[in-house]
């Protein structure tokens, strides 16, 4: 019988995490960037019983990508892709932050969408920051985001013109969502699902990186005025990852699931108060 593979692309925090909530029983294709990570990661993952094999990709490159998603299909069947790959603000210039955020993700759903099997699903990692964004992207330039063909995405004026790294993140990350909207359609033609994840703040490397730079404080304030009070961990993303990856979610497709604590709940709350005042 031809094995299950689930793709985790991405070996940060989350991306452990998925392999340690949902990779018993499959083959794992680890990938990333990073080959010293990489390599780390797979060894670990050996030693700790998991059947992973490991591929470096660079998610901005075409190239790369359809290689791994051919890589992946060579290993049987390709029911689960979890795509947890980026860069924050405090780690790149808006430059990189398209070709990683932006294109990285439209490029992964696109060739995956070629091998991913029926029955399978997958989840990219967007963020609350997403949420954000709101009024600051017009409607035509977000149904530009939703659509154009990948290659075509650098060409948006509206991108051009942003030079803040924090703005480009979060747009890059709307864009993210509806992406994985418009991609619903074409994986759902194959028997396949996908949707996305924003995590608030996680107490991964790239999330402490975070609450160190200039919006740390924000940050802190924001995760003082949820609803948990508490900053997430991998474990709570691996475990929505999970959920929507599996049979339980199978009428779910095309969505963004928030998991922050309540955090943007209450932002928002605070925001219809002084409205209301």
């Amino acid at each position: 019988m031809a094995s299950e593979v689930l793709v985790i692309i991405g070996m940060g925090g989350m991306g452990q995490a998925v392999l340690r909530r949902s990779g018993s029983g499959r083959k794992v294709l680890l990938a990333d960037f990073n080959e010293s990570l990489l390599e780390a990661s797979a060894a670990t993952a050996l030693g700790e019983g998991f059947d992973v094999v490991s591929q470096v990709v660079d998610v901005s490159s075409r190239d790369s990508v359809a290689a791994l998603a051919a890589a992946a299909a060579e290993l049987g069947s390709v029911t689960q892709v979890v795509h947890t790959a980026g860069l924050s603000p405090v780690q790149a210039p808006v430059e990189a932050i398209w070709k990683v955020d932006l294109i990285g993700v439209a490029l992964v759903l696109e060739e995956f969408e070629k091998v991913i099997a029926p029955g399978g699903a997958g989840v990219v990692i967007s963020s609350m920051s997403a949420y954000m964004a709101g009024g600051s992207i017009p409607a035509d330039v977000l149904a530009s985001l939703a659509t154009v063909p990948v290659d075509d995405l650098h060409l948006i004026p509206f991108i051009g013109g942003i030079e803040n790294p924090g703005h480009a993140y979060s747009i890059a990350k709307r864009a993210n969502q509806v992406r994985v909207q418009t991609a619903s359609l074409r994986w759902g033609a194959r028997g396949a699902r996908v949707n996305s994840i924003s995590p608030g703040v996680i107490s991964t490397p790239m999330g402490q990186q975070e609450l160190a730079g200039e919006s740390g404080a924000q940050m802190r304030a924001m995760i003082e005025g949820s609803g948990t009070g508490r900053v997430g961990t991998p474990g709570d993303i691996a475990n929505a990852v999970a959920f929507l990856l599996g049979h339980d979610a199978s009428f779910i497709t095309g969505m963004d699931l928030l998991v922050d604590g309540g955090a943007v709940a209450a932002v928002d709350t605070g925001q219809r108060s002084r409205v209301a005042g």
